[in-house]
């Protein structure tokens, strides 16, 4: 059978660790014995990243911008351990955020639901999914350990060179200190692209942050939403039968915990980030979430939510086989494949990767899964490892309508 062809690139961001295995896998298995893949490659293995002083990232994210979709592989962020392990020149920031930043735009991430695994949260009878921003705030902070006793300020120059100064506090011994900031246009982009995809699926949007403790910082984002919501989606919004509110983010907790699900959560970066885990948890895995960056020029880039399954890899390099959960990443690579074919008016492509996410639904519905999943499956299961995974996947994949 004549392999799909394509037109224009992805880009593809490859990663480390675990999911850099599965990653070559996955490609092997299920995407090039059917699709004649085009891609612009960038290693964002956390060698390379050192190597090129992290220049790598910035050409994958510039990439991205030109070509208009990516897919990426999960990817370390060093800390000191990390640091010692790769023997790094600095401790990079996530490469993530330095995407983000280039990109702009908002993260949409999705559980991908299993019959036979129930939520934990037995109220739950739809998907939930999260809206993170993903511009700012501790992703892209400036941090300093404090040495002793001192005065710490807020300092902002104008163009005009006149200072705006603000006390922040007086140490009286060694302590820390973070400063963190965002733009209101890329606040903006957020609060577009969440009202605009609570309408293209017709369901309720929540934003949720700390205004009474954050009067300022917080406040502004809630009062951008506002009034964006106000002059620009509230007649679609009652037109559509959806609402849109917004609650602080520990009464969103108490809501999303009795809800029925069918929600969009939207939440500042870090927020986001660790609601995203909660719920994909709740569902069932971490390995069972995804992602995908949109940006407000139209350029996509999907990814799994979760992280490189270090433990696994080590075990890996030991020579052991793992029973890693590839689902995620397969659907990051058939997310993507289906923009491009979308994009590219490639309706092959599209069915391509609509048959790929069936033919890994089929393989779980028959028992067939990993050892994370088989935990929770209220069915009989086969668990296998991951390779196993993918041939059994493989095996379905032509038959897959």
């Amino acid at each position: 059978m004549a392999k799909i062809q394509m037109k224009t690139p992805l880009v593809e961001m490859n990663g480390d660790e675990m999911t850099r295995i599965l990653w070559a896998d996955i490609k092997q298995l299920l995407i090039e014995p059917y699709v004649d893949l085009k891609t612009e490659y960038y290693d964002l293995g956390l060698k390379h990243r050192d190597e090129t002083n992290d220049q790598v990232t910035i050409d994958s994210a510039n990439a991205t911008l030109k070509y208009g979709v990516a897919v990426k592989c999960a990817t370390i962020t060093p800390n000191a351990q990390r640091v010692e392990e790769y023997g790094l020149k600095q401790m990079w920031k996530s490469p993530n955020g330095t995407i983000r930043a280039i990109l702009d735009g908002t993260v949409f991430r999705a559980p991908i639901l299993v019959k036979g695994i129930s939520p934990t949260v037995r109220t739950w009878e739809k998907p939930i999914t999260i809206a993170r921003h993903a511009y700012g705030d501790i992703y892209k902070n400036s941090e300093m350990v404090i040495p002793g006793p001192g005065k710490a300020e807020l300092v902002f120059t104008g163009a005009d060179g006149k200072e705006i100064r603000q006390p922040i506090f007086d140490f009286k011994g060694p302590g820390i200190l973070q400063g963190v900031h965002n733009l209101d246009s890329s606040i903006t982009s957020f609060a577009h692209a969440c009202f605009q995809y609570a309408l293209s699926i017709h369901e309720d949007l929540w934003f949720a942050t700390k205004d009474t403790i954050s009067k300022t910082y917080d406040h502004r984002f809630k009062d951008i939403f506002g009034e964006i919501y106000e002059s620009d989606y509230k007649a679609a919004f009652e037109a559509a039968g959806i609402q849109y509110f917004y609650t602080l983010i520990d009464d969103a907790v108490a809501r999303i915990i009795r809800s029925k699900g069918g929600v969009i959560w939207a939440c500042k970066n870090y927020d986001g980030d660790v609601m995203s885990d909660m719920v994909a948890t709740a569902f069932g895995s971490l390995a069972m979430m995804t992602s995908v960056l949109v940006s407000p020029n139209g350029q996509y880039e999907y990814e799994a939510a979760h992280g490189t399954v270090t433990r696994h890899y080590y075990r890996h390099l030991k020579g052991e086989e793992t029973s890693t959960n590839p689902i995620a990443t397969i659907f990051a690579w058939s997310g993507a494949l289906r923009k491009r074919g979308e994009m590219d008016a490639l309706p092959e492509l599209q069915a391509f990767a609509d048959r790929l996410e069936k033919a890994v639904m089929d393989t779980v519905n028959s028992g067939i899964m990993t050892q994370d999943l088989a935990l929770l499956y209220e069915g009989e299961a086969q668990t296998v490892t991951s390779r196993m995974f993918l041939y059994a996947v493989a095996s379905k994949l032509p038959a897959a309508e």
